[in-house]
């Protein structure tokens, strides 16, 4: 297929990137390109792409793909929280009107990278995708917000699908140090403790950035009945874990360290179990390899590799949050998160 893929170049897109290829289709990207130099590996290799900000694509750079796969967004809590309205601008609107916009120019599949934060505050459960939703934050309200609207777009020709995403961790060209194992294994690795900021007893499902990888492709390889309109736990219904447990299997890998607390941790509203079998049940192809013990393996040895220190790990490199900031204190990006100077094609892109 010819597949669009928007937030190519962050976390997640370069790992999924390379895997869509290595099966055959035809990739291009769609990237505001906020992260690019935050990597202390080798960059990943370009692809046709324009940097565009995803509030203004225009129905014409969407003709003639099979598939849009939407990865673009504001892409934490934290950064949801620098200005929440921006996050509904972006998170939730922006994704409304691409789908629109696909939908228009002919693209007759649409995967959204939804999260199984939509379902917030849940308690010890496990929650099917027929579960209520119940999000606690900007960010996840964007995501429940984008799986209602978008889903009435759905007719004969268009086929959108929600793949809800357990939470990501993992080794990636642009490697991320806020979420939470990474980030566990990246403190260790830097100080010796497993720094816990919360009282560790929130649940949460996780997922290597591969696996989510894995799922995408299966679904955009899927016959049509078997997705259409549908939402999926992206995930395995064994790998969720209170974030306590978590940092035990990563004491366990790095060497010499210690489980210890934040002074002022407390509890962490956002706690969910998720059921998977849905997805394992519709898409056999979809096949996860990781678990979170290999995966905290991984992530400490990208980290010696890129020879952390704290004072790395804390930087604009690995958090997403800093690395905004970082752009506005310079002036290069305006208030609303665009960029100030013309939005030229980069480098080996143009128009898709």
């Amino acid at each position: 297929m010819r597949v669009l893929m928007t937030g190519h170049d962050g976390y997640i897109g370069p790992v999924m990137l390379a895997m869509f290829q290595a099966a055959g289709h035809e990739v291009a990207g769609l990237d505001s390109f906020f992260f690019r130099g935050c990597s202390a590996a080798k960059e990943p290799a370009p692809v046709p792409a324009l940097r565009l900000d995803v509030r203004d694509v225009e129905e014409r750079q969407l003709r003639g793909f099979d598939a849009v796969v939407h990865l673009a967004g504001l892409s934490n809590d934290p950064l949801a929280d620098l200005d929440p309205e921006l996050t509904y601008a972006i998170n939730h609107r922006a994704s409304v009107r691409l789908a629109g916009l696909a939908r228009a120019a002919g693209v007759r599949r649409f995967l959204f990278s939804s999260s199984c934060s939509v379902y917030g505050a849940a308690g010890d459960d496990f929650l099917t995708e027929e579960s209520p939703v119940n999000p606690q934050t900007p960010y996840a309200v964007s995501k429940a917000r984008v799986e209602e609207d978008v889903s009435r777009l759905a007719d004969s020709d268009f086929s959108p699908v929600f793949l809800r995403n357990a939470t990501a961790y993992g080794a990636s060209p642009r490697l991320r140090g806020d979420l939470v194992l990474n980030n566990l294994v990246g403190f260790a690795c830097a100080t010796g403790e497993v720094l816990i900021k919360s009282d560790g007893q929130a649940w949460r499902p996780l997922i290597h950035v591969e696996d989510i990888s894995r799922a995408f492709l299966a679904v955009l390889e899927a016959p049509r009945n078997l997705i259409h309109n549908q939402a999926f736990n992206v995930g395995q219904t064994a790998e969720s874990y209170r974030v306590s447990d978590l940092a035990e299997i990563v004491s366990e890998k790095v060497p010499g360290s210690r489980v210890t607390y934040s002074p002022d941790a407390g509890p962490d509203r956002r706690s969910y179990r998720v059921d998977c079998s849905r997805i394992a049940h519709t898409l056999p192809a979809f096949q996860p390899r990781w678990t979170v013990r290999e995966g905290a393996e991984e992530v400490y040895a990208a980290y010696q590799r890129d020879r952390l220190t704290l004072e790395s790990f804390l930087s604009s490199r690995y958090v997403r949050l800093k690395q905004i900031k970082g752009l506005l204190a310079r002036g290069r990006l305006d208030a609303t998160l665009r960029w100030r100077e013309p939005a030229a094609t980069l480098a080996g892109a143009g128009r898709p």
